[in-house]
């Protein structure tokens, strides 16, 4: 795979897909690395206010979460800040939901062995009480404690609890991208979400915020939509989907496309992100995620604060839709464009209301990763950490590979990953 490590989860991802137990089609991504990050590349900006965004969007979205937007809005009006939480929190501060658990937990574990290793992330999540489990993964849990081996645990369902947590899996491939971060990626989403859509529209997600952590500026209208198209196609295979929410139009295929006609027809038309919301739903089915969350990142891509905002209200399942949501706006234009009303209001716990509190957590993670995985890179495997280069030091953290920033062309041919 071009690592410059030998690592398991290759070994996993041979292994799988030498017994048929690959869900998905390995296209040829799965043999390219992606782009370098370009020179300068601010670590603190771009990769906080990506993990930031996740815990921001979740957080806002918590009180309200599984309401429709006629529900919320007749209840709280427009959501714009944190709202208190009945059920266990009574000040309208920023807590978390398990979008921000499972993602902060996949950053910890990587931090720790500096690495991805599934088997040690799927030991974790056990070891731990999750704030409003989803039904997947708590499936997923219970296959754990009647011995099934993690390849085998993830129920196959298309639902967006694993696309919700994703992010860190990049954060380790930053310093020396490889095509490892493709299996890498696959890994985690197999692990709850044993599922072809699912786990292609988390590989394709997590290309789609790579590229945006390169960029400069806002790509051009039609990006996110072709980006996942062009990667889940190849990857997703001959799946039959059907949607389930009542409005949405007849339908018996792929993911892939299902989004790429349902999404453009619906920019075209004029449509705002509750007349998308309420024709195709807003669910945790993917289905109905993907289209709400590329919709959003269409329109309202140029402004941070605004897609949160319309993802907190337009949706339904708004916690992880903000959330996946606030990764790429994060990616894109960096924590420090993230209101900060929203970050002096964010806890940062990652533990459940039961537990003592742990605020500030999640940005102490995201500084153990910067210095880890960033300034000072962790050889897997071991609990010291080497320079990246021969010569480099801990402090050389703007060297990478010695790449420009591209701007985003009009094209798919501008990315790094087709």
């Amino acid at each position: 795979m071009g690592s410059p490590y030998a690592t398991a989860n290759s070994a996993a991802f041979d292994e799988l897909r030498g017994t048929g137990r690959l869900v998905i089609e390995p296209g040829s991504m799965f043999g390219r690395a992606p782009e370098p990050m370009p020179d300068g590349f601010d670590f603190t900006d771009r990769v906080g206010g990506m993990l930031l965004g996740v815990a921001v969007g979740d957080s806002l979205g918590k009180t309200t979460e599984g309401l429709t937007p006629t529900e919320r809005g007749a209840r709280y009006g427009e959501v714009i800040d944190y709202l208190p939480y009945p059920k266990g929190y009574h000040d309208a501060r920023g807590y978390p939901t398990d979008d921000t658990q499972l993602t902060f937990w996949l950053l910890e574990q990587i931090c720790r062995d500096g690495e991805f290793r599934p088997g040690a992330f799927a030991e974790l999540m056990r070891s731990r009480r999750i704030e409003g489990i989803g039904d997947t993964v708590r499936r997923f849990l219970e296959n754990l404690d009647r011995g099934l081996a993690w390849e085998d645990a993830g129920p196959e369902i298309c639902g967006n609890g694993a696309l919700m947590a994703v992010s860190p899996v990049l954060v380790p491939h930053l310093r020396r991208p490889s095509a490892d971060l493709w299996v890498d990626t696959y890994l985690r989403s197999h692990l709850t979400h044993r599922d072809a859509g699912a786990c292609s529209a988390c590989v394709a997600y997590t290309a789609l915020l790579w590229e945006l952590l390169r960029m400069d500026q806002r790509p051009p209208q039609g990006w996110y939509v072709e980006t996942y198209v062009h990667i889940a196609r190849e990857l997703e295979g001959r799946t039959l989907y059907q949607p389930r929410h009542d409005a949405a139009p007849p339908w018996n295929g792929p993911l892939w496309q299902f989004t790429e006609e349902s999404v453009p027809a619906a920019l075209e038309s004029g449509w705002q992100t509750r007349d998308v919301c309420d024709r195709f739903g807003s669910g945790a089915y993917l289905m109905e995620t993907l289209p709400c969350v590329l919709f959003i990142l269409e329109r309202h891509g140029g402004n941070l604060e605004e897609a949160i905002i319309r993802a907190v209200n337009d949706t339904k399942d708004n916690d992880t839709v903000a959330a996946t949501v606030g990764a790429a706006m994060g990616a894109l234009h960096g924590r420090a464009a993230i209101p900060d009303r929203w970050l002096a209001g964010l806890t940062g716990r990652t533990r459940h209301h039961s537990e003592p509190a742990d605020d500030g957590r999640v940005l102490g993670l995201i500084e153990e990763a910067s210095r880890a995985l960033w300034h000072w890179c962790v050889v897997p495997g071991t609990h010291y950490g080497l320079p990246t280069r021969p010569g480099d030091s801990p402090g050389d953290s703007q060297e990478v590979a010695g790449r420009s920033r591209r701007n985003p062309r009009s094209r798919l041919e501008s990315t790094g990953v087709v």
